[in-house]
């Protein structure tokens, strides 16, 4: 038997029971150093562990289906959810096995960040630019959600497409500086946060960040007004997403434009 499967974004608390009972009763266990390390309190004493980085995974994976084939129970362990931002390692997994794999869902990274962040899916648009390949289509893809009002939760390519590599070439492609940008570390611990502008989003950032672009008219609510409300007209509307666009960008006293609370814990992601 071999399953893949997501373990939630960095944290226990955050990893599905069914995850927790396959890891709980395998016989190997496999994946990521840092994926590992999450779900390391659940692997049993006499498991064997397989760690992989970007350099060794197919190695490291031949090495798992082997041990598949043998008929010993594999789990493969995803950072977040599978088919949010890990599916190329899917495919990886299901060629060193030869055939097609079970993967169960976990909770991503998009999801908490559209929590923190307070927007919804049916208004928000999740890009991941963690993969390998060419990432055109996909920089397009964001700079249209941008320019259809929509806000965007973003993975950054950690080695060459950080945050502020995304907000320059925003830029570059007209799409407004004003825009409200926060960029997140270590999600699931509260361990990190910045807030500003695509503008101002020029600092580095670890490889386990994530980031919400605002848009910059964000849509009125749609239920009904409470009894005795006025309703708002189109142009009423329009003028409170300007002005609501416009606090969430105002400098912080002092002149600041952003705030940041210091990492302390292990970053994480997807």
């Amino acid at each position: 038997m071999i399953i893949c499967t997501g373990v939630g974004p960095g944290h226990l608390d955050f990893v599905t029971r069914k995850a927790s009972e396959l890891i709980e009763n395998a016989d190997v266990v496999a994946g990521f150093d840092a994926v590992v390390d999450v779900v390391r309190p659940l692997i049993p004493a006499n498991a064997e562990v397989i760690t992989m980085g970007y350099r060794d995974q197919v190695a490291q994976l031949d090495a798992v289906a082997r041990l598949h084939h043998a008929g010993k129970r594999c789990v493969v362990v995803f950072m977040g959810d599978i088919h949010f931002s890990g599916f190329q390692y899917l495919e990886r997994v299901e060629r060193a096995c030869g055939h097609p794999v079970e993967a169960l869902p976990g909770i991503s990274s998009a999801q908490i960040m559209a929590s923190r962040g307070k927007v919804c899916f049916d208004e928000t648009t999740f890009v991941t630019f963690h993969r390998r390949g060419d990432l055109e289509p996909f920089k397009r893809h964001l700079a249209h959600v941008l320019s259809d009002a929509r806000n965007a939760i973003v993975i950054p390519r950690p080695w060459d497409f950080m945050p502020k590599d995304i907000a320059a070439w925003l830029i570059d492609q007209g799409v407004p500086a004003e825009h409200p940008v926060e960029v997140w570390e270590n999600l699931t611990r509260g361990d990190a946060e910045w807030r500003g502008t695509l503008g101002a989003c020029t600092r580095d950032f670890t490889d386990m960040s994530i980031m919400l672009i605002r848009t910059l008219a964000p849509m009125p609510s749609q239920i009904e007004p409470p009894p005795g409300a006025a309703v708002p007209t189109a142009a009423a509307a329009s003028e409170s997403a300007s002005a609501s666009a416009a606090a969430s960008t105002a400098p912080a006293p002092g002149g600041a434009a952003t705030t940041e609370t210091p990492a302390s814990g292990a970053a994480t992601m997807q």
